[in-house]
């Protein structure tokens, strides 16, 4: 999920928060901050909530595997990584991994890459 993505998604979570208390204590967080909900502030911030929930409705059609793909993405972005790291989970008796032959194998693509 992209910077924009995230941040849109944090507003919308704040004008729900807000509705909450609207709905709840019928206390409006935005309008009190801002000296009522007719100033140009408070209808700034409505507005921009409002935008940020129309943009991340594309969260809606995102499958889960398109999300976690583009956050690995973020994480590592370089596949090498992923020839090297090879995390063994077994117990005590499981098989230990052979760095060195990883390594050589690892060598040996990036060299390949490079020509």
């Amino acid at each position: 999920m992209s910077g924009f993505m995230r941040f849109a998604l944090a507003l919308v979570i704040i004008g729900a928060l807000n509705w909450g208390l609207i709905g709840f204590f019928n206390f409006d967080l935005v309008a009190s901050i801002f000296g009522g909900q007719n100033t140009i502030l408070a209808k700034i911030v409505y507005a921009i909530v409002g935008i940020s929930g129309l943009v991340t409705i594309a969260l809606l059609f995102k499958s889960n595997e398109e999300i976690v793909t583009d956050v690995e993405r973020e994480v590592e972005p370089d596949d090498r990584f992923d020839r090297i790291r090879n995390v063994n989970y077994n117990t005590e008796f499981g098989e230990e991994l052979d760095f060195k032959k990883k390594r050589k194998e690892a060598k040996k693509l990036s060299d390949d890459d490079e020509l």
